[in-house]
């Protein structure tokens, strides 16, 4: 008996399921376990490349905090046993005068490179911004005193700043009838020279950091204010500096950061004196870990500044948060 072909054709696709659907929502069914299985073959393999960087930091940075954190409670007293002590080099902290001429010392330097330091480095970043072959010459040249060693820096300005006649400085000065100065031997002019030789070199640093700010900024934005009728001044007001908020806020950040904890400025071009007027915090840890040695004592500043460094970059950050929003 003859089937008719329409009938015959209805039959076999219903006794056929489709495979193609079928196919496709197995393949995409299987893709997940697929690519699971390839992000669980290996956990450990982002941290086997960190591992190096982590075993550095755990060495370098983690363990001696650790450590220091832990002295700070103890009388160090090498080969006869330390002895506790709790939070007795701390009450001795805020009770020791010197210390707080060195946090004032402290506060003072940071203020002051920070705000020599910005300042120039964004001057420098309007001179020096742009794509021309000359003025990349000159933010190299420009950018060299951040490269050379801090030691070498303090070297050369102490040879440079010999507050006698024969030096360098001096010596300009007395040929136009203002020197000699004392800079560095005299209490009044100490901490303003060590600020002066840390804007020269922080500078150059912040003016690279304002740099690439500003070639980030829309130049249709400069263009609109043109069109309006904006000054030069007018534009630098309502365009650059609100576009640089992000930028400013880092540099400040880090500036003062720098500020609060410098040392080698210190230590090579003054070590703290004339009479301590130039003594911050950081020289005065040194000396009380090395000179007197008072291991605890020493444990318990470097604790109580890292505390002041962290809190400080929190208040930063909510300052930052606050006002992008």
């Amino acid at each position: 008996m003859a089937v008719p072909t329409g009938v015959r054709e209805d039959a076999t696709s219903s006794r056929t399921p489709p495979t193609t659907g079928a196919a496709s929502g197995g393949r995409r069914r299987a893709a997940p376990a697929l690519r699971g299985s390839r992000r669980g073959g290996h956990p450990f393999l982002p941290w086997l490349f960190l591992a190096p960087a982590l075993a550095f930091f755990a060495v370098f940075r983690f363990w001696p905090t650790a450590w220091g954190i832990y002295l700070s409670f103890f009388h160090v007293r090498p080969y006869l046993g330390n002895q506790w002590v709790g939070f007795g080099n701390f009450t001795r902290a805020f009770s020791d005068a010197d210390l707080h001429s060195a946090v004032w010392h402290s506060l003072i330097d940071a203020i002051g490179s920070v705000v020599g330091s910005v300042f120039l480095g964004f001057c420098l970043a309007l001179l020096l911004e742009g794509p021309a072959r000359h003025l990349r010459i000159l933010r190299t040249a420009a950018f060299l005193p951040v490269v050379v060693a801090m030691v070498a820096v303090a070297e050369l300005w102490n040879s440079l700043l010999f507050p006698g006649q024969y030096g360098a400085v001096n010596s300009i000065l007395g040929d136009i009838g203002l020197g000699p100065l004392p800079f560095l031997s005299s209490p009044h002019s100490s901490l303003a020279t060590v600020i002066g030789v840390q804007i020269w070199k922080a500078a150059p640093y912040d003016m690279l950091i304002f740099v690439a700010g500003l070639a980030g900024i829309d130049e249709h934005l400069y263009e609109a204010a043109a069109i309006d009728g904006a000054r030069a001044f007018q534009r630098l007001h309502y365009v650059t500096l609100p576009s640089l908020k992000p930028i400013t806020t880092i540099v400040l950040t880090l500036g003062v950061i720098r500020g609060l904890r410098v040392f080698t400025e210190i230590y090579v071009l003054t070590n703290g004196g004339p009479a301590g007027s130039s003594q911050t915090i950081v020289p005065y840890d040194y000396l009380q870990a090395t000179t007197n040695n008072d291991i605890g004592y020493a444990s318990a500043i470097s604790v109580l500044l890292l505390l002041a460094t962290i809190l400080l970059t929190l208040l930063v950050r909510w300052w930052r948060a606050k006002v992008e929003d």
